[in-house]
This record gives structure tokens, C-alpha cells and sequence, in this order.
């Protein structure tokens, strides 16, 4: 069986008890990163884990191959923070095990995508959840013309280290479009900005951080 097993977002005590006993009683964890996810086991008590790699550059055979682990054995996957599957590999391991019907059950926690949601202070019904951009700077700036057609709230993210990058796109594409830019969200130094892009860009005190933005509504 694989359990999706959400993580922390920021602070390590952001974890459900049900996610805990999961990682205590599973044989293996499969994770993006054997450092990430052994220093939070570690923080929990919990120890002598088989991991396996699961990330960005494992291939179609990689995943494949975990494939029977999760139909022998309790299987946790788990990300570096976050819920796996949600913008991540995971997804595609998730569709192979059930493909070979192998149960699939989700132990939730934390969100990034709700917690931002949450400090908008707005009731926001329906919103556009676009994600990552393209890296590319052609088909970037291609996507975020189009997205300057959406009425509906936008949800966007991107690596730590392209906060700058994705200011600059801001002022590009969105310069009156108010908006909320949520930093280190559940981390010791979170901090939330809130009106044009022009107002936010000069209170950014991070040269990188992890981030989610969040347009309002044109």
C-alpha cells in the first residue's frame, strides 16, 4: 500500500499525529531527498527507514521500479515539504500503482495552497491555480501574457531562487493588479505583502525564499 504522507511546510511540528504513526509503521519512504527526509524522521524519534528517490530526474524506468515496493510493502512518500503528488513526481506514481490497482490513501496535512488562500482576508470562490511557469523565457513570458486575460483569482509559484525573476515578470505583465505575496509561509520568518507589485517589490527583504502569489481578482 502507498500512503501520500504530507510534511511541513515550515515549522516540523506541523505534522499530524496520523502522519506520524504512518511514518513509525512503514517499511519504506520514498522521498525527494534522503537528507530532507531523514533530518524531519529524526526530529520525530523516528529511525532505521529504506528510503528510495523519487524527484524531478528520476526516469520512466525509476518509477516503474518502485512500483512492486508499494505492492509488497507499506510504502510512505512523502516530499521535501508539502503534500506529494500536488506539482511533483509524485503524480506519476501514484497513477502507476493504480493502474495495478495497489490501494492509494492520502494522509493529509498542511498546505501551502489553503494557508495562502486563508490570509488573503478575501472570500474567494473561484480562482485559477496555474503553479510553475515555464522557466523558459519565451514560453514564460507567453504564459504570463495569457494569464493577463483571467478575471479570476491567479495562484503562482516558483523555486526560491527565481523571487526576483518572478517580481520583474510582476511589473511586466501586472503592474495595477493587486495581489498578496506570502514568503517562508509557517516559517520563523514568514512574512506576508499585500497591493500592487510596486508597493510589495520594495518591502522584499529576501534576496530567495519560498513563496506563493496570489492575484486577486481583476
Amino acid at each position: 500500500m502507498l500512503y501520500l504522507v504530507a510534511t511541513p511546510i515550515g515549522d516540523t511540528s506541523e505534522i499530524s499525529l496520523r502522519a506520524l504513526q504512518i511514518l513509525k509503521d512503514c517499511e519504506v519512504v520514498i522521498c525527494e531527498s534522503t537528507k530532507e527526509a531523514s533530518k524531519l524522521l529524526r526530529v520525530h524519534g523516528i529511525s532505521g527507514k529504506s528510503y528510495e528517490i523519487l524527484d524531478e530526474h528520476s526516469t520512466a524506468e525509476d518509477k516503474a521500479a518502485l512500483v512492486p515496493l508499494c505492492e509488497k510493502k507499506m510504502v510512505a512518500l512523502v516530499t521535501d515539504c508539502g503534500t506529494p503528488g500536488f506539482c511533483d513526481p509524485g503524480a506519476d506514481l501514484v497513477r502507476l500503482c493504480r493502474q495495478k490497482n495497489i490501494q492509494v490513501k492520502s494522509v493529509l496535512g498542511a498546505s501551502a495552497l489553503m494557508g495562502l488562500l486563508s490570509l488573503s482576508g478575501q472570500r474567494i470562490d473561484e480562482f485559477l491555480f496555474r503553479g510553475f511557469v515555464p522557466a523558459e523565457t519565451e514560453a514564460r513570458a507567453k504564459a504570463l501574457r495569457d494569464l493577463t486575460k483571467e478575471k479570476r483569482a491567479i495562484i503562482l509559484m516558483d523555486t526560491p531562487y527565481r523571487l526576483k525573476k518572478m517580481l520583474g515578470d510582476m511589473k511586466d505583465h501586472f503592474p495595477n493588479r493587486r495581489m498578496l505575496l506570502s514568503l517562508n509561509l509557517s516559517q520563523e520568518d514568514e512574512l506576508n505583502l499585500e497591493g500592487t507589485i510596486d508597493q510589495i517589490a520594495k518591502k522584499v527583504p529576501f534576496e530567495k525564499a519560498e513563496f506563493m502569489l496570489l492575484l486577486y481578482p481583476a
